[in-house]
């Protein structure tokens, strides 16, 4: 027997004003358990069908999003720098070409190929390419902001 979606009601808007923080962080929480509630899906996929996105003239990535997970090759060129960040999510860096230096709880650590760095919820952390660098990054969850496109910390202004 198939499941009914849920009835969704029609509200109309009221105003056009920015939704506060706390409203945004609702609106978030019911997507995230919107995208939970789907039926997982199979993909098969080239990195070259991929939309390659550039965020900076040194940056540049292509994502993956599964159901609960985020793969995102990151290609970097030497100096380019990603300022101090964190999120919520749980991070898996493994280098596939060049060398990342992260500057993380306090220490210096430098990836190199063949490396990974797991770095924990709420962490912060910043990283400087080295040397021309291919990342592969996994976020669990997904990263809300990168999909969104609300990361300015990484774009060019």
């Amino acid at each position: 027997m198939k499941k009914r979606p849920p009835k969704v009601s029609q509200k109309k808007k009221t105003s056009r004003a920015a939704p506060s923080r706390a409203k945004k962080h609702v609106a978030l929480k019911r997507t995230a358990a919107r995208a939970s509630a789907r039926k997982p899906e199979l993909k098969y996929l080239r990195w070259g069908q991929v939309e390659l996105e550039t965020l900076n003239p040194l940056l540049q990535r292509q994502m993956v999003v599964g159901h609960n997970v985020m793969l995102t090759r990151v290609l970097l060129k030497k100096g380019c720098i990603i300022p101090e960040h964190s999120h919520v999510n749980e991070q898996l860096s493994y280098i596939l070409e060049g060398a990342l230096k992260f500057w993380i709880d306090g220490r210096e650590i430098v990836v190199r190929a063949g490396e990974v760095l797991t770095i924990p919820p709420n962490m912060a952390h910043q990283a400087e390419a080295l040397e021309d660098t291919v990342d592969l990054d996994i976020f669990h969850p997904p990263r809300a902001d990168w999909l969104r496109g609300t990361d300015s910390y990484l774009r060019s202004k």
